[in-house]
């Protein structure tokens, strides 16, 4: 796609997002057009009809992701999103996304945490096109021996690349939770051990798919510009007919409850300086307290006026940047699952770990006296994040936090009440929250030491 269609297709996507997602009063709330269902064979629905511009959004989300993988094949999930481009019953290899760039569209995949998600942005007029397209490869992967070889060799490669020869690769978000948690499906290597990725056989790859994308476990959300009985009946056409199955039993995510501060290293060869990242366990998802360490997140690490940012780097200089937040694959309300609320950045070698650690505990202590100010400027930056997330890459983040309620919750309107969620905290909450959740027995840090340097005190 050139630049021009891509700035026509943000502006338009701008302009529907702020035209259609907002109360008129005082523009503090959220009220979006949803209309959800299901289809006899087990498919949700999530429409978010706005038709200011003529741009739609696309997308189908299986509930399937790195955490429910198979143990002997990790990597799983992610080496099978590589397949889904390579080919389908009227679709030959690649031709889906010749499909969607001959008519002006752009399109993408990811393998998240708890979803692996396929994509597309594209002149409304395509919708019919796109929709069948999409249930073709939901009722008709090409599952050949050739494929699955090629794929194996790319998602190899990709590891090596983005892991193994990168310097603090995979730090944190592919790290920490292999130190932090306990349960192996929270805890293993979601990019997958590349002995892991050359065992698949293509008979588990079959199984895989006719076990996880089928739509009884899946989501079809679309937002934008289209006329909502005509995508109906195109969605019922196309999608209708596709056998449910009998789904495995979902496995116990659940984490024990953390009593111990863990601090662990692992040495880098290619690193030329330090690293460190900190994390706690989160509440659970939807809960007072999680929406609490959403305004604790902002509190301590979103923006130059975070304390974390300035205890770290104005007042003491250990770092130029900070990074954090919570759910790296994603943000805070697209997962399912256990979650950690993370920091880290790269520091000098002359600055020890006990040094840095004294700021988080006083970051943690400023929390306990948090002045109604401090909180109230948490709130508005929370609502901004909110707007940002749901009205970013043409409105991407709006059809991706509806598809995950909806997979996840079976409630997509929730996405209307998150505002009113975050402006629920009270001082209370945080200070309850971070009692439990913030304690030094919830913490796991872990350091990132060059090779060539001895190990931190």
């Amino acid at each position: 796609m050139n630049k021009r269609i891509k700035r026509s297709l943000t502006a338009l996507w701008v302009c529907l997002f702020f035209a259609g997602g907002f109360s008129s009063a005082a523009q503090t709330s959220l009220n979006f057009p949803i209309e959800y269902y299901k289809l006899p064979n087990g498919l949700k629905v999530v429409l978010s009809q706005d038709k200011t511009a003529p741009v739609a959004l696309v997308g189908i989300y299986y509930n399937i992701g790195f955490r429910i993988e198979p143990r002997s094949r990790t990597g799983f999930a992610h080496l099978f999103e590589h397949l889904m481009f390579q080919g389908s019953k009227n679709l030959g290899k690649m031709e889906f996304i010749k499909l969607v760039e001959d008519n002006g569209g752009v399109l993408n995949g990811s393998t998240r945490f708890d979803f692996t998600n396929y994509y597309e942005i594209i002149p409304s007029n395509t919708l019919e096109t796109i929709l069948w397209a999409e249930a073709d490869r939901m009722k008709g992967l090409d599952i050949s021996q050739d494929n699955l070889t090629n794929q194996q060799g790319v998602v190899k490669n990709e590891v090596k690349v983005n892991v193994l020869n990168r310097p603090y690769g995979g730090f944190p978000w592919l790290d920490m939770p292999q130190y932090a948690n306990r349960n192996w499906y929270n805890s293993h290597n979601f990019y997958g051990d590349l002995k892991d990725i050359d065992a698949a056989t293509l008979s588990e790859a079959s199984e895989f798919f006719k076990t996880y994308y089928a739509p009884n476990n899946a989501v079809l959300s679309i937002c934008g510009d289209f006329d909502i009985p005509q995508t109906k009946a195109w969605i019922g056409k196309y999608f209708g007919n596709i056998p449910s199955v009998k789904l495995p039993p979902k496995p116990d995510l659940s984490e024990p409850r953390q009593n111990k501060d863990q601090r662990f290293t692992k040495v880098d060869s290619l690193a030329n300086k330090p690293a460190i990242a900190v994390a706690y366990k989160m509440p659970g998802k939807n809960t007072p307290e999680y929406f609490a360490m959403g305004l604790i997140d902002q509190l301590l690490v979103q923006g130059k006026d975070s304390k974390l940012y300035q205890y770290l780097v104005q007042d003491k200089g250990y770092t130029s940047v900070v990074n954090g937040g919570i759910n790296y694959l994603g943000n805070m309300f697209d997962y399912n699952g256990p979650m950690l609320w993370m920091a880290d950045f790269i520091y000098d070698p002359s600055t020890s770990p006990d040094s840095i650690m004294a700021q988080f505990n006083k970051a943690v202590n400023y929390l306990n006296r948090l002045p109604e100010s401090d909180l109230k400027l948490a709130k508005t930056k929370m609502r901004s994040s909110l707007y940002d997330l749901l009205g970013s890459n043409w409105g991407f983040g709006r059809m991706d936090l509806l598809a995950s309620y909806a997979l996840f919750d079976n409630n997509p309107e929730e996405v209307n009440k998150l505002v009113s969620r975050f402006d629920d905290v009270t001082p209370e909450m945080i200070k309850k929250t971070v009692k439990e959740y913030l304690r030094p027995g919830n913490r796991t840090t872990l350091i990132i030491q060059p090779a060539s340097k001895s190990n931190p005190k």
